[in-house]
């Protein structure tokens, strides 16, 4: 399994909201800049994250984007799954796979589903928040 780009960018532009979060909306332009990414590559990146709820978004003087809950509360799993449609490691544990006639004498299926569990299972124990830079002062996050 190998992560694209999106889906790397998808948490940098994530925690990188959650790192300068003041109230308002952070301009795009500020947050490519930031992360030394494409402008033009990041709006595509947030248009599947608005839509998918994760990020407001404001057009206009004033606008940009913002988290739309608290850090702690987005999983590195659903991030990468959105980005990534899936992070299963064989096509046949994808989520709307078809049945595979193999299945019942499979011999490595067993090893491929212990895989998605680990890989999932870890994923899905980060979040946003432990990614983020802890202040000087302990373990509290900078947001």
């Amino acid at each position: 399994m190998m992560i694209s780009t999106k889906g790397r960018y998808a948490l940098r532009v994530l925690v990188d909201l959650a790192e300068h979060d003041a109230g308002s909306y952070i301009p795009l332009k500020e947050v490519a800049r930031r992360q030394d990414i494409s402008e033009k590559y990041l709006e595509s990146i947030v248009k599947l994250l608005v839509r998918s709820g994760d990020l407001e978004g404001v057009r206009g003087k004033g606008g940009g984007y913002r988290l739309s809950r608290s850090p702690d509360q987005y999983r590195v799993g659903d991030v990468l799954r959105l980005m990534e449609d899936g992070l299963a490691p064989v096509a046949c544990l994808e989520e709307h796979a078809k049945p595979c006639p193999r299945e019942p004498y499979c011999r490595t299926l067993p090893l491929w589903q212990e895989l998605n569990e680990l890989v999932s299972g870890y994923l899905d124990s980060k979040t946003i928040a432990d990614l983020m830079l802890p202040n000087q002062e302990g373990n509290d996050y900078v947001i």
